[in-house]
């Protein structure tokens, strides 16, 4: 009697010839198959270099799982989606057992289950173990609690991997967090000189894949001219080792500062790789707690990098799992305006704007402050639809998989669903970027000014916000001391702000 044979199927984020995927494998007689498929570029408009960074990082992958005489079969450009490509070589081949890691998307989750459900095929979709908190961990500490909060979290990942905490669980240097250290700008002279991020000259087959994405793709946005993203484990490794030999050092002070034409900042630029699997985080954490020891580095950086990888990486994981689908839909303030037409382009007089969106159009990247108090601060203010402005980022960001990207955009940037882990609306007014940054020196809109036709939009939406939202912030001791501002601001003023914000959620493409 034949051993019923497996069908490993290995997606596009799941990259780790170490990962859960490959557990077992028995070369006689299972198979591996990756698929490559059209539409799954196409259900959201994806950037060109999300697709290039995809495909090129999974052929890279597939080459190595030959050298190492894994039997593949890789199929490339199909014009069906997964699910459906899968289900034609299941019938095909008469597969009767499918493996697979849990996709990163609750989508494509449950189009599998459905899928073997169909098919009465066996399915063993196994957890992914580049977390250090399991499902089961997650839904155990948030289980009976009133406010799932992050810093809470967080010190329970410390002491349970003990990570930044001495022989009796206590933090090291005597607190847990050390954020109020990490919200400095630039001087106003500028950063001054970054040391810039290593990146990769594509190779033969990336050439040839960002020939194909440039032809197959032509409508998509984006560009790819700059197209330097690591595709291999080894570039990932590469990267890691110079980021904290070179560039943690500066990370932490300057996290949330932003500057014309600096993409890059002092940020890792790692999250593609790690939501890659190219990474693990476990890797990347110890490399970070050497490079201290090494060094001598600032705890407050450290421990500001750790949190992120640690606490909120991890936190967004369990939340996503926790609370979808619902989570998709949410819509707490119930705004329906449609997305910009510039959000695509670039095309704004908003300089902050048309520097956050064209960076991200030209890298498929900008750092947590520019997708969160820029892009995203904006959306909400603008009373966005949260599934326009979820569906864009999904799209435009190179390290968007949706396990990560919506709870950051739908549950923080936007508020989408009532502050569920979040204590209040993330709204700032053109004063914070004035502050962290220096887009507002070459701007037309005065982000001191409210209203009127040289107001800041974003300051005037945000005033807006706060009077029309008025009894929601005074509700709360977190948003109290934001509505006390509008003692402020006369009636009459009051009046004006929101009879200009009218006039802006009416021409929000013309801005």
């Amino acid at each position: 009697m034949n051993t019923p044979k497996s069908l490993v199927l290995i997606l596009g984020d799941q990259l780790d010839l170490n990962g859960a995927a490959l557990r077992a494998f028995n070369v006689k007689t299972d198979e591996i198959v990756m698929i490559e498929s059209i539409p799954e570029a196409q259900y959201v408009w994806s950037h060109k270099a999300k697709i290039a960074l995809f495909l090129s990082a999974m052929r890279h992958f597939a080459i190595k799982l030959k050298e190492l005489s894994y039997p593949l079969t890789y199929i490339q450009n199909s014009p069906l989606s997964i699910v459906e490509t899968l289900k034609e070589k299941i019938i095909q081949e008469q597969i009767t057992n499918l493996i697979c890691v849990e996709p990163g998307e609750w989508r494509l989750k449950q189009q599998i289950e459905e899928l073997a459900r169909e098919l009465s095929i066996t399915l063993e979709m196994r957890e992914d173990d580049h977390f250090y908190c399991s499902h089961q961990e997650f839904i155990a500490w948030s289980a009976g609690k009133k406010e799932l909060r992050l810093e809470y979290f967080y010190r329970l990942m410390r002491k349970t991997h003990n990570i930044l905490v001495d022989r009796e669980g206590n933090p090291e240097g005597g607190q847990w967090n050390f954020d109020k250290d990490n919200r400095k700008p630039y001087s106003k002279k500028g950063p001054g000189i970054i040391e810039a991020p290593i990146l990769f000259e594509p190779d033969k087959l990336t050439k040839e894949v960002l020939k194909f994405v440039s032809k197959t793709y032509s409508s998509h946005p984006g560009a790819l001219e700059d197209f330097r993203w690591p595709v291999t484990r080894e570039q990932a490794l590469e990267a890691l080792d110079y980021f904290v030999e070179f560039r943690l050092r500066n990370f932490g002070i300057y996290e949330d500062a932003m500057w014309t034409d600096t993409p890059f900042g002092w940020h890792s630029i790692l999250s593609s790789s790690l939501n890659l699997k190219l990474l693990n985080p476990r890797e990347v954490i110890a490399a970070v707690l050497q490079a201290w020891k090494k060094y001598s580095l600032d705890l407050s950086t450290v421990e500001g990098f750790i949190r992120q990888i640690l606490g909120w990486r991890e936190f967004v994981r369990g939340m996503y799992y926790l609370d979808m689908p619902k989570m998709a839909q949410d819509n707490y303030y119930g705004h329906q305006s449609p997305l910009p037409k510039w959000y695509w382009t670039g095309q704004t007089n908003m300089a902050c704007m048309k520097d956050a969106i064209g960076q991200t159009l030209q890298y498929g990247y900008a750092h947590h402050i520019q997708r969160l108090m820029v892009t995203g601060n904006f959306a909400l203010l603008a009373e966005i639809l949260p599934s326009e402005v979820c569906d864009w980022y999904l799209a435009i960001y190179v390290d968007a998989i949706e396990w990560v990207e919506l709870p950051n955009t739908a549950g923080m940037a936007l508020f989408a669903n009532g502050g569920r882990f979040t204590s209040k609306p993330y709204i700032a007014s053109g004063a914070y970027i004035k502050r962290m940054s220096n887009y507002c020196g070459s701007c037309q809109y005065k982000p001191e000014v409210r209203f009127g036709e040289n107001a800041c939009p974003v300051t005037t939406l945000y005033w807006h916000f706060l009077i029309k939202h008025r009894n929601q912030f005074e509700s709360s001791p977190r948003t109290r001391l934001m509505t006390a501002n509008l003692k402020r601001i006369s009636d009459e003023d009051q009046m004006s702000i929101q009879k200009h914000a009218g006039y802006l959620l009416n021409h929000l493409d013309d801005l």
